[in-house]
This record gives structure tokens, sequence and C-alpha cells, in this order.
């Protein structure tokens, strides 16, 4: 700051601090002469004050014992031009701008997965699904908005059926993070374990004599460590699981059998009966259910088409896609669970079948064969 002579104090700030008053955009009155030897010091045009009684001039310093502006604006004050902050538009430095970068919404659903039985063979699902790009080296969920629908028999028979359980919950929620989904149907090793748990040695009526769920799940490959291993978020999980479901014209099921239309008329009454019996927790009724979910070969023989037509005219879809049967059974050939590579079945994928209206997924895993994962549609 420095002092103008017969002037108030000079502000040292440059031009962007103010915008030029219009008594400043004038041609200025040069000032009379001085005396020489007594030059004051130039002070520029924008920093000289206006004219007493000009709009924009200064307010008179207050009298002596006159009351000071507190802040408070009384009544009928309307702010000048010169009490706000002017700011020219030349004045300011114009910063380029960013726009943001719009999210990319993918457009539709993604791909469209589905797995064949598991059985328990965790090792053989990592490395399937590896291959198929929809989980990374470390077995996290990797194929974003893609679509993978499991179609049920996680355990049994295998050596961790739990550890396929957990896999299929975890992914569950790292593809829905991802925009995608994994998600599970419930087959008829589900049942037996479920019952297995509830019901043990409780006598039922099997239709050929008395049995358990605990014997017939220890002659279906029912694993103890298993069992040791099972927890109520375990049995929760499966008593949730739905029994049949419709994607993308495709008809989706565990088991090769007609015996779903026993449940209801549609998809939707189907899994609510299946959910009601579990939930009524009677022995019986759960044998029941179990045993219907145990037949087989619906679609094989010369009958096959017609019945695949019957559930697809009952629920929708052009086809029908099932695990539960082996490929091997289905084509007539079998296999041995030595895995001794000249007995081994050779199952390269899926197996099209029924004029076409039937997929079969289940590779025969348990049977020296390959754990198929499919994307769909499938042509053939």
């Amino acid at each position: 700051m420095t002092q103008g002579a017969g002037q108030g104090p000079v502000r040292t700030e440059t031009l962007r601090d103010f915008r030029v008053p219009p008594y400043a955009q004038q041609t200025p009155v040069p000032p009379p002469e001085e005396p020489a030897g007594q030059p004051e010091p130039a002070v520029p045009l924008f920093h000289q004050q206006p004219p007493a009684g000009h709009p924009e001039a200064p307010a008179p310093p207050p009298a002596p014992g006159a009351a000071t502006y507190s802040g408070d604006e009384p009544d009928g004050y309307t702010p000048t031009a010169r009490d706000l902050p002017v700011i020219q538009r030349g004045d300011t430095v114009a910063l380029p701008t960013v726009e943001p970068l719009a999210a990319e919404v993918p457009e539709g659903p993604g791909p469209l997965y589905v797995v064949g039985d598991v059985h328990g063979y965790l090792d053989e699902l990592l490395a399937a699904l590896r291959a198929q790009g929809l989980i990374d080296e470390s077995g996290n969920w990797a194929a974003g908005t893609a679509r993978l629908w499991f179609l049920g028999d996680f355990t049994d028979r295998g050596p961790d059926g739990i550890g396929v359980i957990d896999l299929v919950m975890r992914l569950s929620a790292e593809a829905a993070a991802a925009g995608g989904y994994c998600k599970a149907l419930m087959g008829n090793h589900e049942l037996l374990l479920i019952g297995a748990k509830r019901f043990a040695d409780t006598p039922v009526n099997s239709g050929a004599g008395t049995a358990t769920f605990q014997a017939a799940w220890l002659l279906n490959g029912g694993q103890k460590a298993d069992m040791d291993r099972l927890q109520d978020v375990h049995l929760q999980w499966m008593s949730r699981l739905d029994a049949i479901e419709q994607e993308d014209d495709h008809l989706l099921m565990h088991s090769d059998t007609t015996a779903y239309l026993d449940y209801g008329d549609s998809i939707e009454a189907v899994n609510d009966t299946v959910h009601a019996i579990l939930n009524r927790n009677d022995a019986d009724e759960c044998w029941d259910l179990f045993r219907k979910f145990t037949k087989r070969f619906a679609f094989r023989d010369e009958s096959g088409p017609q019945a695949a037509r019957e559930l697809l005219s009952a629920y929708g879809g052009q086809r029908v896609v099932h695990g539960h049967s082996p490929i091997p059974y289905l084509l007539g050939e079998v296999g041995t669970e030595d895995g001794e590579e000249d007995s081994r079945p050779v199952v390269e994928g899926p197996h099209v079948y029924a004029d076409g209206l039937a997929i079969a997924m289940d590779g025969g895993v348990t049977m020296a064969g390959k754990l198929l994962i499919q994307q769909l549609p499938l042509h053939g």
C-alpha cells in the first residue's frame, strides 16, 4: 500500500481486482500544474477516487459520535453496485471444461451359461469355470454381466460337496455386484442331503417297504465330510432353490422327467409347491418329492419328443435343458469309477436329442467323464 499526495491510501491490486468505473473510462482531465521541484507520484488512473457526489463515490467517514453500520441492513436498504464484488468476463481465465466419462451401460443381459452336475468335484469345477472365462485365477467372478445357471446336484460322490456350495454362494454375490448373476436349481441330491440332515433314520414310506433318508443318502454317495461341515446356512440356501426356471427360451430343470407336472401347471406354481413341502418338514412328503425327482430318461426313447413338448407347452420355452442323467447312460455307454483311460466314456460336450428339443448337461464327472459348462443357445 502506498500513500498518494493529497489522497488517501492507494492499494496496489491489479486490474483483475476491479472493474473500471464509468467515470474512469472518460478522457481524464489533466491535473493543474504543480510548482517545479514538487512533483507528486503518479497514480494509475484506475486508482483515482471518483469525484464527490458521484454515484460510486465512497461514503464520507462518519461524524464523531455517529452510529456506525453494524452489519444489519436498515429498513429500505438497497445494496449498490459497489457493495458487491464485480467481476468482468474478461478478467477471469477460462479453464477447460472436462466432461465426466459416462458409465458404460451394457445393452441387454450378458451371455447365458449352464453347468451340469458337479457332485463335489470342486477342482474340476474351478478348472471348467476358468476355461470359460467365468472366474479368474483366484477363483473370483470375472464374467461381468454374464448369467450362470447351475442345474443342481452339488454334493455326494465327490470329495468336497460343501466346498462346491460355498463357491456357488460366493459367486452369486460377486456376479450380482458385477451386474450379472449366478443362480442354481434344486437337484435330487439336495433333497437327499436335506432329508438326511433333518430326518436321519426316521422311517418313511418308500412304496417298496421301509426306508430312511440316511440310508438312501449313504447308498447314493453321501460323504461324511460333507455332513460334518453342513451348516444351517447351507441348509437354508438349498431349501430355497427353485426346481424349474425359463431363461432365453430354455426350460431349465435338473431331472429329465415329466414329474414336475405333478407339482403345478406353471413355473411359479411348481416352485411354490416344492418350497411349501420343504417348509412343512414332513418326512413322507419330502421323500415322495425326492423319489419323483430321481426319475430319468423321459426324453430318451421314441416318446421322448412328445414328453419334451408336454413340458414346454406347460411351462414355456423352446428346449429343455437338464442334468441328472449322465450322457454315457443316455447314449447306452457304460463308464467305470476307476477312471482307467481305456474305459473312460468319451464326452466332449452336451448331448442334444429328442428331435432337438432336449439338451443333456451331465457329462458324467463321477465316472471319469467331463464336468460340462456350456454357453446357450447351443445348435445341433
